[in-house]
């Protein structure tokens, strides 16, 4: 990958519905050679997908949190997140906590309730988001983009 697959991709990053003709005038190519480019980062991986950030608020979500969990039931708990609504996110991680997991849900009851639910499969310590830099994975996308 060069600078220009790079570029490319910041410019998708932040506006995946960008046409290839606009694309190609930013990065300074053809729209054939653009289009090119972005089926080779498709291809190989680079490029996962295309995603729309919905904002959970307007869909009655108005309580984000981070629970923490101490576990040795790590296949129980990955199963209960990966299947339970309210999770977004759920990563394992080394050290003292064994899972991270990021729910969006309801009300502090949906989340009490997540939490009881989620008590048989180990420990959860529970933090739950006063607010959040806007934009923040594209800004991280950002970050790992400029490093080439």
């Amino acid at each position: 990958m060069d600078a220009i697959d790079y570029q490319i991709m910041r410019e998708l990053q932040l506006n995946a519905k960008i046409s290839m003709k606009e694309l190609a005038s930013k990065v300074f190519l053809s729209s054939p050679a653009v289009i090119e480019r972005v089926k080779k980062l498709e291809e190989n991986g680079t490029i996962k997908g295309y995603q729309t950030l919905i904002d959970p608020e307007k869909l009655d979500k108005a309580i984000t949190a981070i629970v923490l969990f101490e576990t040795t039931k790590c296949k129980e708990l990955y199963a209960f997140c990966e299947n339970h609504p309210d999770v977004l996110e759920c990563y394992r991680v080394a050290g003292q906590i064994s899972y991270i997991a990021k729910v969006c849900t309801e009300s502090v009851h949906t989340l009490e309730k997540f939490i009881d639910e989620s008590m048989k499969y180990g420990s959860p310590s529970t933090n739950i988001v006063l607010s959040s830099q806007e934009n923040m994975q594209i800004k991280l996308t950002d970050k790992l983009l400029n490093q080439g």
